[in-house]
């Protein structure tokens, strides 16, 4: 693979400890790196993601969409040669496991 397609990445928690740095290829999905994560959590974590849906990625400020690349993700500005991306990990149960059985309500 061309050194020019790979990417690194490494991945921030909420505690402020870090996934990684890790070499991906640019056509990684995020869904993919999602999978990661999950896999390679460290297991002492107060919070430990059951599923990749539990995951959000965030850079430069946005929710990153499970189906498009890395490549597609960077952010020009602020590149530099050889540098590594940060990405911020929010760990979110999908609502059927956070339920409270209240209504919700619709404003109108």
């Amino acid at each position: 693979m061309p050194e020019e397609d790979l990417v690194e990445l490494k991945f921030r928690l909420y505690d402020g400890s870090d996934i990684g740095p890790i070499r991906y290829s640019s056509a990684s999905t995020v869904a993919m790196l999602k999978e990661r994560i999950v896999s390679e959590w460290p297991r002492d974590k107060k919070i430990i993601p059951k599923a990749a849906s539990d995951v959000k990625l965030i850079c430069a400020g946005k929710i990153l969409e499970n189906n498009k690349t890395v490549g597609q993700c960077r952010v020009p500005f602020g590149e530099l040669p050889g540098g590594v991306i940060t990405m911020h990990v929010v760990v979110q149960p999908s609502l059927a496991k956070t339920k409270t059985g209240m209504p919700h309500y619709i404003a109108s």
